[in-house]
């Protein structure tokens, strides 16, 4: 069988590139080689949003992710999603990791999850000088709830709804939203995690109120593709050094005016 030379020379050639690319690419942490991919939600501050000039990222994900990047020699990409989409859009392999997700045992079935790197607890804000007392989550009966939907806020109402406590319930795609309705009278009160609360009702002149706040016990981690284990192991390793260093408690206390990270490594 004939066959030209310099075809010849060309398959070979191409063959080998090929092989060396794959090799590459399996010895990678990362989809994109030299890039870490998140997949955000923009729009939760004081986790991540844009800042006062509708371009920059800020927040702490966003700072916590750079740091963790950089420790890896790795670049960011940050890719903004729906916070309905952000699990399939993992599961998808559009981003290695997605951020601020909650911990919970059905989610660690389908995906990895790197150690928690925040401490969270639910809340229920008001405005100042709510005329009824919500010193126990029972007593939102008859209320007007609002939540983002498909968190754990709305975990932890539907869990209220199956004790029998009758009340009104709005899901939004944005938590702003919420906040913005309840400002404007359409709402009674907000089913959140401490961490918005902290950053909506912080604020100086802000007529927001924490009315009730429940224990700790949420535990906020990276989330990953189910057996992407180098990277998770990776990220956990930078996450010890960051808390060494004291980084992680300078980002807490930079976004939370507390540390709610330390405890979590003691």
């Amino acid at each position: 069988m004939k066959i030209n030379l310099t075809a010849f020379i060309f398959l070979l050639l191409s063959t080998v590139s090929l092989s060396v690319c794959a090799k590459q690419k399996q010895g990678s942490l990362t989809i994109e080689d030299g890039v870490l991919s998140i997949g955000v939600e923009i729009g939760y501050p004081p986790m991540e949003y844009y800042d006062r000039d509708g371009v920059t990222l800020a927040g702490f994900d966003i700072e916590l992710t750079k740091v963790l990047a950089d420790k890896l020699g790795l670049k960011t990409k940050y890719i903004d999603t729906s916070w309905e989409g952000i699990l399939p859009g993992l599961s998808a392999g559009r981003y290695d990791i997605a951020v601020n997700i909650t911990i919970l045992s059905e989610r660690q079935k389908r995906f990895n999850f790197t150690k928690p790197y925040i401490d969270s607890s639910m809340t229920i804000v008001t405005l100042k000088g709510f005329p009824l007392k919500i010193e126990i989550p029972q007593n939102i009966t008859g209320l007007r709830a609002g939540y983002q939907g498909d968190t754990t806020a709305q975990y932890f109402t539907e869990r209220l709804r199956e004790r029998s406590l009758t009340f009104s319930s709005f899901s939004y795609d944005k938590i702003i939203n919420c906040f913005n309705d309840l400002k404007l009278g359409r709402l009674d009160l907000i089913v959140v995690d401490n961490i918005a609360a902290f950053y909506y009702a912080g604020k100086e002149n802000d007529p927001f109120d924490i009315a009730w706040q429940g224990p700790s016990d949420e535990y906020i981690g990276l989330c990953l593709k189910k057996g992407n284990d180098a990277l998770t192991a990776a990220l956990d390793k930078a996450l010890d050094e960051l808390f060494a260093d004291g980084v992680l408690a300078e980002i807490s206390q930079k976004y939370f005016n507390r540390d709610l990270v330390s405890s979590l490594w003691e």
